[in-house]
């Protein structure tokens, strides 16, 4: 029982917290103008209320008129015009009311929306600034429904808490207060103790409906991620023909959704019911008190009809108590995991004294660097190098040994454990993440490209840039003629990640808005190392355009494209196990040596086999004709 009081109370305080986080976004600080509308709609809706407690004493005076009452209308002029004045003022006020509803909601539209714009916003903000760690732990397709739910929600909020809550607290103080000055204590008992039961089954209900939600959510979010992820890897589904085991994958999450969502909604019918007969039994009673007292002439058929008009019109906010504690619960529930992700803290931060990176000439120092992504798997181990400006530095080694960690210690995706990484100086850490990373380029192994047009992509390099500019970065990148040479030359779209260009033309467009972005600083991770060796030679041509003059950082698989450099370092196991230029490092007849060895035999083999199958196709064609003969 303590456990259950200790749940129940945490997620009071939870609930609690996220209204409080709520509530900038509800009255924006920075916005009078929309402070003035929830005002403004405040007004109108208290406004609104008065005029629909209005509407069950027209009924009652109009039902008194023509009942010959006239005498228990009261002494207004109006009233005393008769039964079609007052049938018409009862129409005209209902009238009036809903027109003044709809007012409110108008008014009130654009804080709302302007509420899930900035939550949206920051949210979207947020996870940019999150580390690299943070999104390579988490699945993109649950990300994009958590920000999708959590958007709804906070409209939701916004719109119940200030629309809905207060003004039906508001219509019930009036209400009682009505039966209690008109009709006695006990009409006002009646009616607080039939409230206070429908709000606490309401309440009881409704959580535990929330629990089932929450699972019904978890088993959308984990459907909604496989169906994303199955699709990215759309062309891998097909390789290995595993249509079916997605397909199963993918029902499954949704068979838990099934039976969630159907509990959900066969809760809802025992909630509705519940409330039914909370609500209908204290009816009940309040109509057999009336009708009592009209048979004892202490009523009339007016005061009949006016307490159950009034009930009437207090069973509508009451289910709308129902619904909207429900709905707010509900994206409570939503935006909780929304709340999360603004809660988690960035791993890499600006120092309070940061300042921009000046680039003087560029130069990249590792100092005594360690560095590991779990303490347990140390990953360098005391690496020191230097990248003199202007010059070209390779990092090359077995797989494992940190080569791609390197350009992620230098870009500050990660901040390094033990020692220090320098550019002309100025320790990395010690500087604003923008400037450090607006002073490197990088064309990476794999460059995914934007569902956007080749121009869009080349420009995303420096945003600003003029048509005459992207057009040059792509002739230098040599893909210029390819691009003209398509129907719709530069507005061609390149697809999801890109995958209606190849991989050459791919890594030439990555190159293309690298140099628009003419950084001082460039790193070509890996960049040719999934292309075959003809495309291999032509991107290395136009890499070698783009790095001529700038401090480069190589991180190559292949060591043929590292021949040139003005010093190669060769990795193991964390550390620096050889390091000068190639011919030397060959003369060492050392790792390096033995790499260089494998990868050219590779090379040697390949070529051989591919002069084999171009003979055999030659031979099949001639030794063909014959037999087609």
């Amino acid at each position: 029982m303590a456990g259950k009081t200790k749940t129940v109370s945490a997620e009071s305080g939870k609930t609690l917290q996220t209204i409080v986080n709520l509530w900038p976004y509800m009255w924006p600080a920075d916005r009078p103008d929309l402070k003035m509308r929830v005002v403004w709609a405040t007004a109108i809706l208290l406004v609104a209320k008065v005029v629909l407690l209005l509407v069950p004493y027209f009924f009652k005076w109009s039902t008194d008129a023509l009942n010959g009452k006239m005498d228990a209308v009261g002494i207004l002029p109006l009233f005393m015009l008769g039964a079609v004045t007052l049938v018409v003022a009862y129409n005209i006020a209902r009238l009036v009311q809903l027109a003044l509803n709809q007012l409110r909601d108008a008014m009130f539209a654009s804080v709302g929306q302007y509420a899930v714009r900035q939550l949206a916003f920051k949210t979207f903000v947020h996870l940019h600034r999150l580390s690299l760690r943070f999104h390579l732990e988490r699945r993109t397709g649950g990300l994009s429904r958590v920000i999708e739910r959590g958007t709804k929600g906070i409209e939701t909020i916004v719109r119940f808490t200030i629309l809905n809550t207060f003004p039906t607290l508001i219509e019930f103080i009036l209400t009682a207060a009505i039966f209690w000055w008109g009709y006695g204590f006990s009409y006002l008992f009646v009616t607080a103790v039939t409230v206070w039961l429908y709000i606490w089954f309401t309440v009881r209900a409704s959580d535990w409906r929330m629990n089932i939600r929450r699972t019904m959510n978890d088993s959308d979010t984990d459907a909604n991620t496989k169906a994303i992820d199955s699709l990215l890897n759309f062309e891998t589904v097909k390789y290995f023909g595993n249509e079916e085991m997605e397909a199963k994958r993918f029902d499954a999450s949704m068979e838990r959704y099934e039976k969630s969502a159907t509990q959900v909604w066969t809760s809802l019918g025992w909630l509705n019911f519940g409330q039914g007969v909370i609500f209908g039994v204290g009816t009940l009673v309040m109509m057999v008190m009336s009708a009592m007292a009209v048979q004892r002439g202490e009523q009339t058929i007016g005061d009949f009809v006016f307490i159950n008009t009034m009930l009437m019109q207090l069973s509508i906010p009451l289910n709308f108590i129902g619904f909207v504690y429900r709905e707010i619960r509900q994206g409570l529930t939503d935006i909780e995991q929304m709340f999360d992700l603004l809660e988690v803290d960035a791993e890499i931060e600006d120092a309070p004294d940061a300042k921009p990176l000046a680039i003087a000439q560029g130069a990249i120092s590792f100092k005594d660097v360690h560095f590991a992504y779990d303490a347990a798997r140390p990953i360098l181990k005391g690496v020191s190098f230097e990248v003199p400006a202007g010059k070209t530095v390779a990092i090359v080694g077995p797989s494992g040994a940190g080569k791609s960690t390197i350009s992620r210690l230098l870009y500050r995706f990660y901040d390094v454990q033990q020692g220090a990484v320098t550019i002309d100086g100025q320790d990395v850490r010690g500087v604003t993440q923008k400037s450090l990373r607006a002073a490197i380029g990088m064309v990476p192994q794999d460059t995914v490209l934007f569902n956007d047009t080749i121009a869009y992509n080349i420009r995303y390099g420096r945003p600003s840039a003029r048509e005459e500019e992207v057009t040059q970065a792509a002739e230098i990148a040599q893909i210029d003629q390819f691009i003209r040479s398509l129907p719709d030359g530069y507005k061609s779209m390149v697809g999801e990640r890109g995958l209606k260009l190849s991989g050459g033309e791919k890594q030439r467009v990555a190159i293309a808005r690298t140099i628009l972005k003419s950084p001082p600083i460039l790193i070509l991770d890996e960049a040719t190392s999934a292309l075959d060796t003809r495309t291999e030679q032509e991107i290395q041509a136009a890499l070698d355009i783009v790095s001529k003059n700038r401090t480069t950082l190589v991180i190559a698989h292949r060591l043929s494209t590292v021949v040139n450099a003005d010093e190669i370092i060769v990795l193991k196991d964390g550390g620096i196990a050889e390091r000068g230029r190639h011919g030397d490092l060959l003369a060492q007849n050392g790792l390096y040596a033995q790499m260089w060895s494998r990868q050219l035999e590779a090379t040697q083999v390949e070529e051989q086999l591919k002069k084999v199958r171009e003979t055999d196709d030659l031979g099949v064609i001639v030794r063909g004709k014959p037999a087609a003969e």
